[in-house]
């Protein structure tokens, strides 16, 4: 799991400061990015601007929608930014999905990145489910 406290020598920032960075499920979701960085670093360099270009932006989006929506005033505006998140989750899962068609990845990559998905839909989930009571 990646350590999401400030990189830094000066001890008063030792401590999370932002909402999102007590977020298990935005800490899964920098792994995913990280994940979907290193497989897309293997497709042809004719998909540098493509498909690789696609995913990796539909990556980060999910971890930038978690960390927008969590300092938003509302628990509604909240859940609209998470469920940006998951829309940004079914886009890698299709580029993914492309990506096995296309013989870019193979089916133990393509499982990676799907199951990967699923874990962190399911948290997304559950803290829309979470923040809507």
């Amino acid at each position: 799991m990646l350590n999401a406290q400030r990189l830094t020598s000066n001890a008063r920032y030792t401590n999370n400061y932002f909402r999102f960075e007590q977020l298990e499920v935005w800490k899964e979701a920098r792994e995913f990015v990280t994940l979907v960085y290193k497989l897309t670093s293997k497709f042809p360099l004719a998909e540098k601007f493509g498909l690789v270009d696609q995913l990796r932006r539909a990556a980060v989006s999910i971890a930038l929608n978690i960390a927008e929506g969590s300092t938003k005033g509302s628990d509604a505006d909240f859940r609209r930014f998470l469920k940006m998140a998951q829309g940004s989750i079914n886009e890698v899962v299709t580029g993914i999905y492309i990506a096995l068609d296309q013989k870019f990845v193979t089916l133990k990559q393509f499982n990676e990145v799907y199951d990967y998905s699923l874990k962190v839909n399911a948290k997304i989930y559950a803290l829309i489910k979470s923040v809507s009571r």
